[in-house]
């Protein structure tokens, strides 16, 4: 059977949205735009004019649940890849916004530039693990004007051709960003039917929707563009002291702005990403060091398939500065316990520093972390071909099985995972070779993925268009 880990009982999930209701009735959202307080109110939501304080009935927030899909398919621009969520899948999401980059050739740490930006974004793209985009370093070289924004779109496009999920920060963005989709996609009635791009929104902890982010979302109810909802309460910062307060803060951020996401256009697929975290005592910090985030990653999960919605769970990160033997335990720690309760996305490889670093070496790492938790997650086979009782009486006492067939067959077909990382050398071929680290074999790989992986092209009267589109932006034309 699969494992299946379970970190909350029935009845705390029950405790936890029955309280969810309590707050979200009785203390409310902070909704600071104007546009989200009147789609609100004219769902029935009690809005305070003075305040902005919205607060949301049990009726409200039930029927908005109902409302929301409980399976659609992310597409993307590779021919043939899809990845439908609450199918019992789980893909990779790619950790992203680091400030800093381990430079491959020194080993000591930069700020990050485009070309991070690049090598980062060609690398994901070549993980079948990793099915959805994030940009990997903060974009920030991109946003200087609305020519560099939609020029950043173009490459956004350009160099990763599965799932994009990104943020607009501005209704103009928001404009650029709906032109660009339907020029690569043909059009908005491809762009809602194909899925090729979800929205990250982040509510700011504790309980208030800022006005630019959200109305940046808002501009784009009608395209049926998925909604990653991912509030990011940090315990004992943003959040109350204990872990399961922290849980009931993420979910309550969480099921708030869901209603506004329904109440503004019924039907728009929703994935509950809440992503609750640990601030670091000692600093303040976030570092994702912390064996907690691993328990939060697991109830996020529990708390999203009890309302039967697709689920993005993000675990932590690690505080350590380089590759190698913490910066691992601390992501496998944390991933086995999300893993095991079977997200359908998980946020992200390839950070460190508490997600400020990035190092692509660690992202090949951290992939390899997630084969693994993969395959424990599958758990063990006990289908009737599996017992090998026949093969047991047919080599009897005291024999092997090293010539079975179903010995072939088992290694094959995954019975044990193998990988390319495990020292299968003796210890004098080891030496002799001048013991090689992980990292000695890691740094080559990654070099071979850069120069081998050729992203896919866009189509050439695409293309033309995009630079037609950023042009205009460069001059300072307005999207209508």
């Amino acid at each position: 059977m699969e494992t299946d880990l379970r970190v909350l009982s029935d009845n705390e999930v029950t405790q936890v949205h029955e309280r969810t209701l309590s707050i979200l009735a009785a203390t409310g959202v902070r909704v600071d735009t104007a546009l989200g307080r009147k789609i609100l109110k004219k769902a029935g939501a009690d809005v305070n004019p003075t305040s902005h304080v919205v607060r949301f009935s049990r009726d409200l927030i039930e029927e908005c649940l109902k409302q929301a899909p409980r399976k659609f398919t992310l597409g993307g621009r590779r021919p043939g890849w899809e990845f439908p969520m609450n199918e019992n899948l789980c893909s990779l999401v790619a950790d992203g916004g680091a400030s800093f980059a381990m430079d491959n050739i020194t080993g000591q740490r930069r700020e990050a530039n485009y070309a991070d930006w690049l090598e980062a974004t060609h690398m994901i793209d070549s993980l079948d693990d990793v099915g959805v985009y994030w940009a990997m370093v903060d974009p920030g070289f991109f946003q200087k004007s609305s020519g560099d924004y939609v020029n950043y779109l173009r490459q956004m496009m350009t160099n990763f051709s599965k799932h994009l999920q990104d943020s607009t920060h501005t209704v103009e963005e928001s404009r650029w960003m709906l032109e660009v989709l339907g020029t690569v996609f043909g059009g908005k009635e491809n762009v809602r039917k194909l899925k090729p791009f979800s929205f990250l929104i982040t509510p700011i902890s504790p309980m208030v929707f800022e006005a630019e982010h959200t109305d940046a979302y808002l501009e784009m109810v009608d395209w049926g563009i998925p909604v990653a909802i991912m509030p990011m309460p940090m315990m004992g910062g943003t959040s109350p002291a204990s872990l399961i307060s922290t849980i009931l803060l993420a979910n309550c951020e969480t099921l708030a702005m869901l209603c506004l996401v329904q109440a503004a256009s019924p039907g728009t697929p929703v994935i509950y990403a809440a992503s609750p975290a640990i601030m670091d005592p000692y600093t303040g910090r976030f570092t994702g060091s912390e064996v907690e985030h691993g328990l939060m990653g697991a109830a996020v999960t529990e708390m999203a398939r009890s309302y039967g919605l697709p689920v993005e769970t993000s675990t932590g990160s690690t505080g350590h500065y380089q590759p190698g033997v913490r910066a691992s335990y601390e992501r496998s720690l944390n991933w086995v316990m999300a893993t095991l309760s079977w997200p359908d996305l998980l946020v992200g490889p390839g950070q460190l520093g508490g997600s400020m670093l990035l190092s692509l070496e660690q992202l090949l790492i951290d992939v390899e972390v997630f084969r693994r938790c993969s395959r424990l997650s599958s758990g063990i086979d006990t289908r009737v071909k599996e017992w090998l009782e026949v093969d047991l009486a047919a080599v009897g006492h005291g024999g092997n099985f090293l010539s079975r067939r179903s010995t072939r067959d088992s290694l094959r077909n995954g019975e044990v995972y193998m990988t390319d990382y495990n020292a299968r050398d003796s210890y004098e071929t080891w030496s002799a070779a001048g013991k090689p680290s992980m990292m000695d074999e890691l740094r080559p790989k990654v070099q071979e993925i850069l120069k081998s992986h050729v992203s896919m092209p866009l189509a050439e009267e695409i293309e033309c268009e995009l630079v037609k589109i950023e042009q205009r932006a460069y001059e300072g034309i307005k999207v209508a």
